[in-house]
């Protein structure tokens, strides 16, 4: 009975399989008859906003070291025992300040000495000159009884032409005047030799006076001072140490660096060094009072601020062939003393005259291959591409030196989901450029408000030294040509 079963069930399956693809071919027809209507996607949200304008000054950025404009290590110029310390390591110290005192007994002895040597000299100074005034004394007797011993043999050789004397007479007149003039002769050479003894007592004066002064020297060198107004650095001797004086092996006793103003050297490229160049209104190396370039400079905890304002002094007089830069220097006031030798400080410098300025942020700058570009929504609320030159960046923005004017609408979100041509919706956004301690204008600096340090010597020459020095004592340095 199962399997007849079987039998009718299979028949069935059979007898309805014929229908089953007229079935999918009516359902294909009909559905290819109704065309469906698919809804265009909605306009893709952007958030724009206008470039930014505004006066700026591109400031160039350095990392500077400073460095003291004067640094003194204080040595010893005479040996001797340390008896004394006067300062406090660290403290700030004045040009002429007592620092330390070398144990000057000895250096005392030898100026009593001196002067006794002295006064010595000038004894024998003035014996010379009384010994030279009698000697000159006695030729004058000499030479005076010469001439009367002259004048009787003259007389005498008359009367005996005359007859009137015997010849003996005149020989004995004869005899007379050559005895006056021998003791003229003699007198003479005991003056040329009192004369002598004057000049050499006047030497032996001279040299005593100059051992003198050197021994006064020497007992003013034991008062060791400070040769410069700064801080003072560590000790690198105590008190009851042998200190060692002179030009050779002195003993470094201390350190003094100035303070006031500070110098701060960076380095700038060949381009950087013209451009400053140019902006102090002269050519390159040649010295004018235009004007220096102002300088700021702010230190590790200034983060956002500057507030040292000094100015270029100089640059080197080379450029350094192995990094093409040049090595420059800036001057800097210091009158609370903040600014410290050996710190790094962060530099502004102009790089340009104040002018008005196109800034956008950098993040709505894309590029390709070739070149930079921003996506700006154009008047018909579609995304358009334009190329564009860029320039330094000034705060959180940077310069677009060419082509936008300001009065585009910038895509500054959302880059990633739009290309050129397609329409956007948009969303305003105010861009603002970040105030920074930094003037949007600057001022040359005059000359009268440099801070260069005028290069003398420390003490005054005259010429006579100057040109010992060089070698030509018998030229005037002023008339030396150059």
């Amino acid at each position: 009975m199962s399997n007849s079963r079987y039998r009718r069930g299979a028949l069935a399956v059979r007898a309805a399989a014929p229908a089953v693809p007229l079935l999918f071919a009516i359902a294909f027809a009909t559905g290819c008859s109704q065309q469906v209507e698919v809804p265009a996607p909605p306009p893709v949200e952007v958030v724009v906003g206008n470039p930014v304008k505004a006066p700026i000054v591109e400031w160039d950025e350095y990392v500077g070291r400073l460095e003291a404009i004067e640094f003194v290590e204080v040595r010893a110029r005479v040996s001797g025992y340390l008896d004394a310390i006067y300062y406090d390591e660290g403290e700030l110290v004045r040009e002429g300040d007592l620092l330390c005192l070398i144990d000057p007994r000895p250096f005392q002895a030898e100026v009593n000495l001196a002067n006794a040597s002295l006064s010595e000299a000038k004894s024998q100074v003035e014996q010379a000159q009384a010994t030279e005034r009698q000697t000159e004394a006695e030729v004058k007797v000499a030479q005076s009884q010469f001439e009367l011993s002259e004048t009787l043999l003259k007389r005498a050789k008359s009367l005996l032409e005359k007859q009137a004397i015997p010849e003996q007479e005149v020989d004995i007149r004869q005899s007379e005047q050559r005895q006056a003039q021998a003791s003229l002769e003699a007198t003479s050479a005991r003056l040329a030799l009192a004369k002598t003894a004057t000049a050499s007592a006047r030497s032996a004066e001279e040299a005593a006076d100059a051992r003198l002064e050197l021994a006064q020297l020497n007992l003013g060198y034991t008062q060791i001072r400070a040769p410069i107004t700064g801080r003072i650095g560590a000790r690198e001797v105590t008190i009851g140490n042998m200190i060692s004086g002179g030009v050779g092996q002195s003993t470094m006793i201390t350190t003094i660096v100035s303070l006031d103003p500070i110098h701060a050297f960076f380095d700038a490229d060949e381009q950087a060094f013209l451009k400053y160049q140019k902006l102090e209104g002269k050519p390159t190396g040649e010295e004018t009072a235009e004007g220096k370039n102002p300088i700021f400079a702010g230190l590790a905890d200034e983060p956002d601020e500057f507030p040292h304002r000094g100015h270029l002094d100089f640059f080197d007089n080379r450029m350094d062939a192995e990094t093409g830069t040049m090595r420059g220097q800036a001057i800097l006031p210091n009158p609370d003393l903040k600014l410290t030798p050996g710190l790094f400080a962060r530099l502004r410098i102009p790089g340009s005259e104040r002018y008005e300025a196109v800034l956008v942020p950098d993040f709505a700058v894309s590029a390709d291959q070739s070149e930079k570009y921003v996506l700006l929504v154009n008047a018909e609320g579609k995304v358009e591409r334009r190329n564009v030159k860029l320039g330094p960046p000034v705060r959180n923005l940077r310069v677009v030196r060419e082509g936008l004017d300001g009065s585009e609408q910038l895509i500054l979100r959302g880059l990633q989901r739009v290309m050129p041509g397609i329409p956007v919706k948009v969303k305003t956004e105010t861009l603002a450029l970040d105030a920074e301690g930094l003037p949007n204008d600057f001022e040359r600096v005059p000359q009268r408000e440099w801070l260069s340090q005028p290069r003398t010597n420390s003490r005054p020459v005259d010429e006579r030294e100057l040109a010992n020095a060089a070698g030509e004592s018998r030229i005037p340095v002023s008339k030396r040509a150059n």
